[in-house]
């Protein structure tokens, strides 16, 4: 086999529009964790498609334990030995955990009929490798995000395979969670398989990563070993300049109440949370996972039905009983998760820009404004500096990154007074993120009121004017900026409360 467990040579793809690869090559050694980095649109994802069968390459050589290979499908792929776990989700939500485990797979008594126990026993067993106990039988829909994710995980582990692509795998994952995940990566590593690794998270590249090669526009940047990389050379080899303000806050003139909730409820989600948003404010909200952070947020949009408690915006009442309502009243809301409630995978990158949008485009006789609209996308893409090969483009063949900047340009056009963005960074390169910190933090000197969800606390500290923090569907604490502290915001997220009846 060799030094190396997977050689890819000289690899190029181009799609209509858009050079996506241009003779990249990546090395990777058997028992070792690759970090593989770029920002969002750099090829990263793309060149894990062309390995496992899903893209064909243009150009280039796929060497895998010592011969070339060119896998034609997936299957083929996991049969020789490679898997991956994406970025985005495909599970099977009206199936089983056990189905989604072992779809295409199944074991069996003889030649027709399934073998349910062995399935069963072996899912438990799997399961317990990534830490969950749940019952196998167990409907995937019925699940968490984080928890469909740990699913993926142990999928990609049962195919005992000598490399294994992550593709952000700890984005909907807690700590613990993530803990667990890199106890499963150490042991696979000491096995002597072959992890690729693509994050967006720093920590955990220098955590976890034995090795890190770096694209950038679809050309090869480099290969180093970490131990020989700090975070701001990994960066500047990413983007090709030094971010010296990864949270480019403004000091912004703190005015008037914008928002006002008082004693907001929602059975089994969240209870009496009250608080002011003030325009050129930045409020953060922290806390784990299941705190009710976007269930209250998702309840102020119109998208959850309140059980109590008012809403005000500039001192007036407001009946909110759809996002149409939110949006009426000028409130926007960037969701957490952007395939689920985010962008309209089918249709084009404009018509996703311009959908909250849409009254503004129709004239007379109802008929849409196509001009106003394409000049208005382009305006807001260059402004957020969106790839894309056109406007007509369907969003669902963007890179995440350029997803998310879409979603973002889509509100910014709609000229909120109010926008709550939750975990507006996630999946997204450093070289987006600080280009988006640089959008929130402007909209709030122009007198905006920003509401920032972040599981990243880095980033909820960096920009937050106050952190509201809240566990189990109640609020334990305001924190001013003076007085941020990880600790102490931490300590809040975690202190014990009476759950939410």
């Amino acid at each position: 086999m060799g030094e190396y467990v997977l050689e890819m040579l000289n690899v190029s793809k181009a799609f209509p529009g858009v050079q996506a690869l241009d003779g990249v090559t990546l090395r990777v050694r058997p028992g070792s964790v690759h970090a593989l980095m770029g920002e969002n649109g750099a090829g990263k994802s793309t060149l894990m498609k062309c390995l496992i069968g899903i893209n064909s390459m243009d150009e280039g050589t796929i060497i895998l334990r010592g011969e070339e290979v060119n896998f034609p499908d997936t299957i083929t792929a996991l049969n020789s030995g490679v898997s991956m776990i994406h970025q985005e989700l495909n599970p099977i939500p009206l199936r089983s955990i056990s189905d989604n485990l072992w779809v295409g797979r199944e074991p069996r008594k003889g030649k027709f009929v399934l073998d349910k126990k062995k399935m069963y026993e072996d899912s438990k067993a799997l399961l317990a490798q990534v830490g969950m106990d749940d019952d196998p039988e167990v409907l995937v829909g019925t699940l968490t995000v984080a928890k469909q994710q740990m699913i993926e995980i142990a999928k990609a582990v049962s195919y005992d395979a000598d490399v294994i692509i992550m593709d952000e795998p700890t984005s909907s994952l807690t700590d613990s969670e993530t803990d667990k995940l890199f106890e499963i990566i150490r042991r696979l590593r000491d096995e002597g398989k072959a992890i690729i690794y693509i994050s967006h998270k720093m920590d955990e590249i220098f955590e976890i990563c034995d090795e890190a090669t770096v694209f950038r526009d679809g050309k090869y940047v480099g290969t180093d070993f970490i131990k020989n990389l700090t975070t701001e050379s990994l960066i500047k080899m990413m983007v090709g300049r030094e971010l010296d303000a990864m949270f480019p806050k403004i000091d912004c003139e703190i005015g008037e109440p914008i928002l006002k909730v008082e004693n907001l409820s929602s059975p089994g989600w969240f209870a009496d949370v009250s608080f002011e948003l003030h325009r050129g404010e930045i409020l953060g909200f922290a806390g784990l996972v299941g705190a009710g952070r976007t269930e209250v947020m998702e309840t102020i949009f119109g998208m959850r039905e309140k059980s109590g408690g008012s809403i005000y915006k500039d001192g007036e009442e407001l009946d909110i009983t759809c996002p149409s309502d939110a949006i009426d009243n000028k409130i926007g809301m960037l969701t957490e998760d952007r395939r689920k409630t985010g962008i309209v995978p089918v249709s084009s990158v404009l018509d996703n820009i311009s959908i909250a949008n849409i009254k503004s485009y129709v004239g007379p006789a109802h008929v849409l404004n196509h001009k106003k609209m394409s000049e208005e996308a382009a305006e807001y893409g260059s402004k957020l500096s969106i790839k894309t090969p056109t406007w007509k483009t369907p969003i669902a063949s963007l890179s995440g990154g350029n997803q998310q900047k879409v979603l973002v340009a889509r509100w910014l056009l709609t000229d909120p007074d109010v926008l709550i963005v939750d975990e507006p960074t996630r999946g997204i390169d450093v070289g987006a993120k600080s280009e988006i910190h640089s959008i929130i933090t402007n909209l709030a000197a122009e007198g905006k009121g920003i509401i920032m969800i972040s599981s990243e606390m880095p980033e909820v500290m960096g920009m937050a004017d106050r952190i509201i923090v809240m566990h189990e569907g109640r609020m334990t604490g305001i924190v001013d900026r003076k007085d941020f502290t990880q600790e102490h915001i931490m300590e809040l997220a975690a202190l014990p409360t009476e759950k939410v009846r």
